[in-house]
């Protein structure tokens, strides 16, 4: 009998982020109930994206990681596309602050794998 390697939480975990900032954005569009059709995206899109989550959590990724991981490129992405789509501006402290989310995600990634590697090793 061969053991099936565990498939990748990464592709689930990327489509969740998509929809969440998706489904965020559509938010915005519908310009609270004034475009009503935007927020049946909204629906769909935070659906998707938690039951991919969910996905994520299957296959093994810790829930602190990727909640995480899902939420800070969530932000980023949102606050990017918010300034691209709507004209949105970012100040300064808030540039700072989306660089202060990033490199925050790259060190719950990094602590991740240190301690995969020190629960491997015997």
């Amino acid at each position: 009998m061969t053991d099936h390697p565990r498939r990748s939480a990464w592709p689930p975990l990327l489509l969740a982020i998509a929809l969440e900032v998706t489904a965020t954005l559509s938010l915005r569009a519908a310009e609270g109930f004034t475009h009503p059709l935007w927020l049946i995206v909204v629906v769909i899109g935070y659906s998707g994206s938690l039951w991919l989550l969910s996905v994520v959590l299957d296959r093994g990724m810790a829930v602190g990681v990727a909640y995480g991981i899902w939420s800070a490129i969530g932000v980023v992405l949102t606050a990017v596309f918010g300034t691209v789509l709507f004209g949105e501006l970012l100040g300064p402290v808030q540039i700072v602050g989306v660089g202060v989310i990033v490199i925050g995600v790259l060190l719950v990634e990094l602590g991740s794998h240190t301690r995969e590697a020190k629960e491997v090793t015997p």
